[in-house]
């Protein structure tokens, strides 16, 4: 019987340089989409998926995902003396009590799949979910797609799952990319892993986007992995490693992706969200209609 998913890592070391000056202070994770910030959905898809300990890979100068998870004792106890019983439960909300954050500095920024092994002594050799948080995935009332993926390894023994997405053939080389052999409407077993191929030579258009969920074996591989381009080590490079081991399957999850790691993606999130929201959700129909006219 495989293992529970309990432990999710966020790689959130990066400077996102395309949004200076504003994440000269601001961490890219904490800029927001509607009154919540990036780093507040991926926290709450991971808690969709039964994690209670979330692993945060960060760098020594980032410290207000830290500050935004921790307690507000100020602002707490003004709120509750003026009354302001939703604000209150909206502000000690961000986290459930049974939930605990650790987090795990990374010394240099060596690539996705270093920040992914700084996390291995929390996480040790269990199964575990790997989320971007600047890939947000939406899917309205339903399971996030993290949960799906965890319920999809649940089910095929403890494989591996990664998030997967079509793009267009001529965006192959942002992303990885994967062979893979269908086994049902959704998912389909990975035979080959590329790291950002050009056009011509991409093997399909099914690229990976930020979600994963591994078992612990890939720290081992992640350790054996030498640097690429870059002198980065891809987590991709284990991936393909694994797959000499074991079953890896490629999984299209339901929700709609915004990638909120560049201007354009954070402001279609921003306007599907507030298009959902049942406040503001009219008044911004009309917006739209009108700036459209």
């Amino acid at each position: 019987m495989s293992q529970r998913l309990r432990k999710v890592v966020f790689p959130v070391a990066g400077l996102g340089t395309r949004f200076l000056p504003a994440t000269k202070v601001v961490a890219k994770e904490m800029l927001p989409v509607l009154d919540r910030p990036l780093i507040q959905y991926a926290v709450d898809e991971a808690v969709d998926a039964g994690a209670d300990t979330l692993v945060f890979v960060t760098n020594r100068y980032k410290h207000a995902i830290a500050d935004y998870f921790d307690k507000a004792y100020e602002l707490e106890s003004k709120l509750a003396q003026s009354g302001k019983k939703e604000l209150l439960a909206m502000v000690q909300g961000t986290l459930p009590k049974h939930v605990r954050c650790v987090f795990v500095t990374q010394p240099e920024a060596l690539g996705l799949g270093h920040a992914v092994l700084c996390a291995k002594p929390v996480v040790g050799d269990e199964p575990f979910g790997v989320v971007l948080a600047d890939d947000l995935i939406w899917n309205g009332a339903g399971a996030g797609a993290l949960r799906q993926m965890a319920e999809l390894s649940a089910r095929e023994n403890g494989a591996g799952v990664i998030a997967v997405e079509e793009v267009p053939h001529a965006q192959t080389d942002k992303y990885g990319i994967v062979d893979a052999s269908p086994l049902s409407e959704r998912a389909a077993k990975i035979n080959l892993v590329v790291e950002k191929p050009k056009p011509e030579v991409a093997p399909s258009n099914l690229a990976i986007v930020g979600r994963y969920v591994l078992p612990g074996r890939i720290f081992d591989l992640l350790e054996t992995t030498k640097p690429g381009a870059g002198g980065e080590i891809q987590l991709t490079d284990a991936i393909e490693s694994l797959l000499g081991e074991r079953s890896v399957l490629a999984y299209r999850f339901e929700g709609t992706r915004f990638d909120c790691g560049n201007k354009l993606g954070l402001v279609k999130a921003t306007l599907a969200m507030a298009l959902a929201d049942p406040q503001i959700g009219a008044a911004t129909r009309e917006l739209v209609k009108n700036s459209c006219a």
